[in-house]
């Protein structure tokens, strides 16, 4: 999915614009298959959507599922312009200084690694970490929230599972104790720390794209025998979100009408269901209600009572 600001909606949306079928491991075994895992259909994704765009800036956000060595590599070190990544790092990984220069003359196999660093559990606790104040702009979807954040940069190895990768890792913590301290990571070095936590809580706006596309286009209630059938109508459907999006964004630069509202709910800004409603209305009015037959039979009603039942099928269908 694409994060992008929606200008008339005054906040961030996530418009989907790729999807793979990820069988489970279960499906694999019992068909005898090779089971893939979700970060190796992630790297192959982010490895396309790279050659889609070879000069662009890719910044991929996910969830603590992809915090993976081997994906997080082939962003950063087996493609010409890097991908950076940002995902949530455990407390207790295994975190080290920079491998110290080779001396001249020195024998022996290189170093990976320099000096082990303190788990980010034991950073949190200490006394001496400098906590900076951030506000973070639209806190999943909450409005501002005011966290504390450290950061560093260290080298991200494990015994046996090579490469190496270096990260910038960020800790947020909750001076009203919300929430536990969490981590994060980037692949950029040199990002700001308040940039990074802004991408991550980003990420928030695809669980709200699954849950409108669950609530208006009907995604997971499909029943399909085919296998054909199920591989193509989840990604239709979740398509035809950005496609709803695209076409409502198009009428509302241009004019932005009253937004509906409901009696349990103050909605101030346009939703998914508004965007949906006015690309049906544009469809309905143009091939419906605009035709002008040779033969028919004409009942004249009031304009106000169409363009009333008009918005009611709208919002009804």
């Amino acid at each position: 999915m694409l994060l992008v600001p929606v200008p008339w909606a005054r906040r961030v949306w996530a418009l989907p614009f790729l999807s793979v079928l990820a069988p489970s491991e279960r499906y694999a075994t019992q068909r005898g298959k090779h089971h893939k895992k979700i970060t190796d259909w992630a790297q192959q994704m982010l490895l396309l959507v790279r050659r889609w765009w070879p000069e662009r800036e890719i910044v991929a956000v996910a969830d603590s599922a992809y915090a993976s060595l081997r994906l997080l590599a082939s962003c950063r070190r087996f493609l010409p312009k890097p991908v950076t990544f940002v995902t949530r790092l455990r407390l207790d990984a295994a975190l080290y200084d920079p491998a110290p220069p080779r001396r001249a003359g020195q024998l022996g196999r290189p170093r990976l690694k320099g000096e082990r660093l303190p788990n980010l559990s034991v950073v949190a606790e200490d006394p001496s970490t400098v906590w900076a104040p951030v506000t973070v702009d639209n806190w999943y979807g909450s409005g501002e929230r005011s966290v504390e954040m450290a950061s560093g940069t260290a080298l991200w190895y494990s015994t046996g599972l090579l490469p190496d990768v270096p990260i910038r890792w960020v800790l947020v913590c909750d001076p009203q104790g919300a929430f536990a301290t969490q981590a994060l990571l980037c692949t950029d070095l040199g990002a700001d720390p308040e940039q990074i936590l802004g991408w991550f809580v980003m990420r928030w706006q695809m669980e709200t794209t699954f849950q409108e596309a669950r609530r208006h286009l009907g995604i997971e209630t499909q029943r399909q025998w085919s296998e054909l059938a199920i591989r193509r109508t989840t990604p239709a459907q979740l398509g035809v979100f950005s496609l709803v999006t695209l076409f409502a964004h198009q009428r509302m630069m241009q004019s932005m009408g009253a937004v509906r509202r409901a009696a349990w709910y103050l909605k101030t800004h346009p939703t998914f269901s508004d965007a949906l409603a006015l690309v049906r209305k544009e469809l309905w009015a143009h091939a419906t209600f605009r035709r002008s037959l040779a033969d028919t039979d004409t009942v004249k009603v009031p304009r106000g009572f169409v363009e009333h039942l008009t918005k009611t099928l709208c919002y009804a269908a």
